[in-house]
C-alpha cells in the first residue's frame, strides 16, 4: 500500500496540475498524510530547475497551512479526530509519552527537526503543538522557518547540481539531516540537565 501510495503521489509531478498537487500534498502532510512533499517536489524542481524556488515557496506556504491545521486538530479536536489518525499510523503510545513528558522547549525543537528532517514526523509535532497549547504565532513562525529552510535548500541544491544531487538527496540528505537532528536533540538535552 505504502508503495503505491509513494508512485501515485510521484506520477502527480508530470501533470500540468503538479503545483496545485504539490500544495494539496504539503497541507495534508504536515497534518496527517503519509508521503513527504519531497516525493513530488524534487522530480517537479529536477524537470523545471527554473521554477525550483518557486515550487519550495508553494511547498513551504502549503505545510506551515498545513501544520496550523494540525495545530487546531491538537488544540480542539484531539479526541476525535488526533486520537483516531495517531491509532492508524500506530503513533498514537508515542504520542501520550511525548504529551506527558514534554515541554514547551522539547516540542519547538521537535518542531524544527521535523520540518527539517522529517525526526519525528511532522504531522506528530503539528498535532502535539496544539495538544500541549504551543502558541499559534510562534509555531507559525517555527514552522515556516523549518520547512521554508529545507525547501530553499533542496531548490538551492537543485538548482546549483541538478541532477547528479538528486540520487544524493534522495539516498543521503535524510540521514545528514537526521543526525543534525539527532545533534540539536541532544544539544537540548545537554542544555537542560547540565545548565
Amino acid at each position: 500500500m505504502l508503495r503505491g501510495l509513494y508512485d501515485w503521489t510521484l506520477s502527480l509531478a508530470a501533470r500540468k496540475s503538479a503545483e496545485w498537487w504539490l500544495a494539496v500534498i504539503a497541507f495534508v502532510e504536515s497534518s496527517v498524510f503519509l508521503v513527504p512533499a519531497d516525493v513530488l517536489y524534487l522530480p517537479m524542481a529536477l524537470s523545471r530547475p527554473d521554477r525550483a524556488y518557486r515550487y519550495a515557496l508553494i511547498a513551504t506556504v502549503a505545510s506551515v497551512l498545513g501544520g496550523v491545521a494540525g495545530w487546531f486538530i491538537g488544540h480542539y479536536a484531539y479526541e476525535t479526530i488526533a486520537v483516531p489518525i495517531l491509532q492508524f499510523y500506530g503513533k498514537y503510545d508515542e504520542f501520550e509519552a511525548l504529551r506527558t513528558s514534554s515541554g514547551i522547549g522539547f516540542i519547538i525543537l521537535m518542531l524544527i527537526t521535523s520540518g527539517a528532517a522529517h525526526l519525528p514526523p511532522i504531522k506528530v509535532v503539528t498535532i502535539l503543538s496544539g495538544v500541549i497549547g504551543v502558541n499559534l504565532v510562534l509555531f507559525i513562525g517555527l514552522a515556516i522557518v523549518a520547512r521554508g529552510a529545507r525547501f530553499l535548500l533542496l531548490a538551492w541544491l537543485l538548482r546549483r547540481y541538478g541532477e547528479q544531487i538528486k540520487d544524493f538527496i534522495e539516498k543521503r540528505l535524510g540521514m545528514i539531516a537526521g543526525a543534525a537532528a539527532v545533534a540539536l536533540i541532544l544539544l537540548y538535552i545537554v542544555v537542560k540537565w547540565v545548565f
